[in-house]
């Protein structure tokens, strides 16, 4: 393998590619590959100074901004652990994944969030805050405050080990508790490799970031996969997603691809539906993935944008990818399959370990360089998901005669109804494919005769009046009796992770408690 660290693919792609663009602040500033190296090896001495060095845990937590960028990978360059949090926490829940992740220091945007310092101080966790007014200047901290004594001199000293623990993230996973994942070097730089590799990254294409730095999709698949082919990125200036400047964004920076998450192809299809940009950049392919997609929504992205659609499959666990459809020059590209086994070995056992035939229904397991070895401090998710020297992913799917992987679903949310195993990706797709459908989601729900029956929530397409009785026909014609939702529910919204995945099992609990007689399932470990 080339360089086995993510700090030397890095640093090695500066040396290829000094000149070239590495990262935009959309309207503000671009940053070269060189430029961008100079400001984390100099984030990074000031991170030493004030007492971080190997194996202490650095939590951050920023919109998508330049000072992100750079603090994230000054932590890692120090041979210390990132874990990147969600602004949007409460002060319970940064309490809780500060104290988790055992962190030293929290540091965050200029305009600090204030849940995420009243959980740093009430756990003597000391904070600084991090700017970069230009890209002439150097990351400015806010305070001298210091996390111990200084582990070396210099940054030149310390050497990047391709067993550092770098990023450390937790599962938003189908349970009541996540699991922390620790990701090392090596992991990160195999899974860039397998995300360059299969995209045919290079250092002529761009991108404009969508999804949140803080998970794994935005982060490994958007950010550190371009900046490691030599390739540039744009945030945009409002440090998220926005649906009204993405085009310009694209256009204005040239850009060759995207990644989303459904939920945000979605927004992207509406607005173009409503309000049609004058003109589009040729991509060369977009990519989805976190959630399934829809066959239906797959054919409207191509369509409306000239752009091959490529779904793809991941996790935390994996360092990201496991699987993705091919470039329409390498292969096939399936609706409805998140392709193939990209970079790692990928089989589907029985409950007894057995691999399994094609087209036969199993567990979806992997193994290779770029997943994660355990779970931090917990035994029992550590023996449940690492047995038959796998790991075992918790998602059902079979591979086909091609050996493209189809998801069924999640083991612990395909539901049973008397027996009859339903996979909620199934009647989705079949409700998705309704014209007057935009967004739906299944889900179980305890009956006393059946043990689950099937519910929907479904949102309809802006101007629509589709009923229930409607959306009820549509099921009965499109998909066996045993299948068809019991009940349905129309609404504006769907409870998602800030990641935009759903979860069955929260969208369950949040309709059925809508209803005064509902019997509200308990979900838990």
């Amino acid at each position: 393998m080339e360089n086995p660290t993510l700090t030397g693919l890095l640093k090695k792609v500066a040396s290829e590619f000094p000149n070239r663009r590495a990262i935009s602040v959309s309207g503000k500033f671009d940053l070269t590959h060189a430029r961008l190296q100079e400001l984390v090896e100099h984030a990074a001495s000031q991170l030493l100074a004030a007492g971080i060095g190997p194996h202490d845990t650095v939590a951050l937590t920023f919109p998508n901004t330049i000072e992100f960028v750079v603090m994230f990978l000054a932590v890692i360059r120090c041979r210390a652990t990132a874990a990147p949090l969600n602004a949007a926490y409460t002060a319970e829940e940064f309490e809780f994944y500060l104290s988790d992740s055992e962190s030293k220091l929290l540091i965050t945007a200029e305009k600090p969030i204030q849940s995420a310092l009243t959980a740093a101080s009430k756990l003597s966790i000391p904070y600084v805050t991090a700017s970069l007014p230009d890209s002439a200047a150097h990351i400015s901290l806010s305070s001298t405050t210091t996390a111990g004594k200084p582990s070396c001199d210099s940054v030149s000293e310390l050497v990047n080990d391709p067993s550092d623990v770098a990023l450390f993230l937790h599962t938003s996973g189908t349970t009541s508790r996540p699991k922390g994942v620790p990701l090392t070097q090596l992991n990160l730089a195999s899974s860039v490799r397998n995300i360059r590799s299969v995209y045919k990254l290079t250092e002529s294409d761009s991108t404009v970031i969508v999804l949140p730095l803080f998970h794994v999709h935005g982060l490994i698949a958007g950010l550190l996969s371009s900046l490691t082919a030599g390739a540039a990125v744009t945030l945009p200036a409002a440090g998220r997603f926005s649906a009204s400047t993405f085009w310009s964004d694209m256009l204005a920076y040239n850009a060759t691809w995207y990644t989303a998450v459904p939920t945000i192809h979605q927004i992207i299809l509406d607005r173009h539906a409503n309000k049609p940009e004058p003109a589009y950049p040729k991509l060369r392919f977009i990519r989805s993935c976190s959630a399934s997609l829809a066959p239906s929504i797959l054919t409207r992205l191509e369509k409306s944008f000239g752009a091959p659609v490529l779904e793809a499959y991941a996790m935390t666990e994996a360092s990201h990818l496991m699987c993705s459809n091919p470039l329409p020059e390498d292969g096939e590209h399936k609706p409805g399959s998140v392709g193939i086994p990209v970079g790692q070995e990928l089989a589907i056992l029985n409950e007894n370990g057995v691999v399994q035939p094609n087209d036969v229904s199993g567990e979806v397991c992997i193994r290779g360089p770029n997943v994660t070895k355990w779970y931090k401090n917990n035994p029992e998710a550590n023996k449940a998901a690492f047995t038959f020297g796998w790991f075992h992913t918790g998602d059902v799917g079979f591979l086909d005669s091609d050996g493209y992987l189809h998801l069924v679903g999640r083991i612990k949310e395909l539901i049973n109804r008397g027996g009859e195993k339903i996979s909620p990706i199934e009647v989705d797709a079949v409700l998705l494919s309704h014209p007057e459908i935009a967004q739906a989601v299944c889900f179980g729900v305890p009956d006393d005769k059946y043990g689950e029956e099937i519910n929907c929530a479904i949102i309809r397409r802006k101007g629509s009046s589709i009923d229930k009785e409607e959306v009820l026909r549509f099921c009965k014609k499109n998909l066996a009796a045993f299948k068809v939702p019991k009940r349905v529910f129309i609404t504006d919204t769907v409870p998602k992770t800030a990641t935009g995945k759903i979860q069955r099992r929260i969208v369950a609990e949040h309709f059925l408690a809508q209803i005064s007689t509902a019997k509200v399932p308990k979900f838990g470990a």
